[in-house]
């Protein structure tokens, strides 16, 4: 895996074999950070990455000037491996967390102007995530939750639904908080 922009472009971070991740591809990943280059100023945004993996997404918003990048991950072995990689690229901004995505939504105090989610697409519940976001208005004024799918998943009728993107394989539904 390689970073695409930002002061670490062009790293490479090799999470080893036993990795069973999915990450998002590097066509997909820099196709959705140039929208979200045109809609956000990138170093005042606050990130939560949900369903982190390898930390690919999390590494790109570091490496574009993020100055806080939350991620939750439930596999132990892999946020050892984010937390390593990030003290290798000394990234002191991104702060792991090992747990339950859903458990994560439901009692953080915090607010995000950028959650990213990229769940295992076969995941039962996953149309329960932008629910508990707005629910639990978690995302700041103009926010957006952004949330990874399959092509058999659409959640076009939800009150903030903003847009999907599509990129081969991979879906984007964006989400937007008024």
């Amino acid at each position: 895996m390689r970073i695409i922009s930002g002061k670490l472009k062009g790293k490479r971070f090799f999470p080893g074999k036993g990795f069973k991740d999915r990450p998002t591809t590097d066509f997909a990943r820099e196709n959705l950070f140039n929208i979200i280059d045109n809609y956000f100023d990138i170093e005042s945004v606050k990130v939560l990455d949900l369903f982190s993996g390898t930390g690919g997404v999390s590494f790109e918003f570091a490496s574009r000037g993020s100055s806080f990048v939350e991620l939750v991950e439930i596999n132990s072995k892999y946020v050892s491996f984010i937390e390593k990689t990030a003290e290798k690229f000394e990234l002191d901004q991104i702060i792991a967390n090992r747990g339950d995505a859903f458990v994560f939504l439901r009692n953080t105090p915090y607010t995000y102007d950028i959650i990213f989610a990229d769940p295992p697409h076969f995941m039962e519940g996953m149309e329960e995530l932008p629910r508990l976001v707005f629910e639990r208005e978690i995302l700041n004024h103009r926010g957006w939750l952004i949330l990874e799918h399959g092509k058999r998943d659409d959640f076009s009728s939800h009150h903030h639904f903003r847009e999907l993107r599509r990129y081969g394989s991979v879906h984007f539904s964006i989400f937007e908080k008024p």
